[in-house]
C-alpha cells in the first residue's frame, strides 16, 4: 500500500514528466498463486490464496479436474513443497487414479519448469512497482492480469532441438 499519494506529472519540470511515488510502502501480507501453464493453448490457470497448504493445492488439483474433459490424463510438473506429496494430497490422488501425471523437478531445478517463465513474466509486467490498499483489491487485479493473459494466450513452441536436450542433459548429470 501507499504510504503517501502519487504525485502528477509536471510538465516542464525537469524529471517532473512522470508520475512520481515514494520508494516506501505498506505491507498487506502475503498471497500465494497456485498457477498451471498449458504449453498446448498457452492459457495460465491460477488460483490465489492466502496460504499453500494441502487443502489449497487439493482445490487447485479439482480447479483442474473441472478445467479439462474426464478422458484427458493432466501431465504436471510440480515443484517440491510438502504439500505436493503430503498424504492429504495422495488421498485425493486415490480417487482420482490416472487422472493427473506428476514428474517433479530436481530440487533448486525451477528452471526446469516452464511455469517459472510465467512468474518470471508476472513479476516483470504485473508486480513491479505494484501498489494496492488492500489484499483484496491485490486479488482482483492477479486475477484480471490472468484473464486478461487468457484473452490471447501464447502457446508453448520450443526452439530446442534433441541435441540441445541431450547436451543439458549431460550437463545436469
Amino acid at each position: 500500500g501507499r504510504t503517501a499519494p502519487g504525485r502528477p506529472p509536471q510538465p516542464g519540470v525537469p524529471g517532473g514528466g512522470t508520475w512520481q511515488r515514494d520508494d516506501e510502502y505498506v505491507r498487506q501480507g502475503t498471497r500465494s498463486l497456485l498457477a498451471g501453464l498449458d504449453l498446448a493453448t498457452g492459457e495460465v490457470l491460477g488460483l490465489v490464496r492466502a496460504r499453500h497448504r494441502s487443502a489449497e493445492f487439493i482445490e487447485f488439483l479439482q480447479m483442474l479436474d473441472a478445467h479439462y474433459a474426464p478422458e484427458l490424463k493432466i501431465p504436471m510438473v510440480p515443484d517440491n513443497p510438502s504439500a505436493h506429496t503430503s498424504r492429504e494430497t495422495q488421498a485425493y490422488l486415490a480417487i482420482r487414479p490416472n487422472r493427473f501425471e506428476f514428474v517433479f523437478t530436481l530440487k533448486h531445478g525451477s528452471w526446469l519448469n516452464l511455469v517459472e517463465m510465467f512468474f518470471a513474466k508476472l513479476t516483470r509486467q504485473f508486480l513491479r512497482h505494484l501498489r494496492v490498499d488492500s489484499l483484496e483489491e491485490f486479488d482482483a487485479r492477479l486475477l484480471q492480469y490472468l484473464d486478461q493473459l487468457n484473452r490471447d494466450p501464447v502457446p508453448f513452441r520450443s526452439r530446442a532441438t534433441p541435441e540441445d536436450l541431450e547436451l543439458r542433459e549431460r550437463r545436469v548429470i
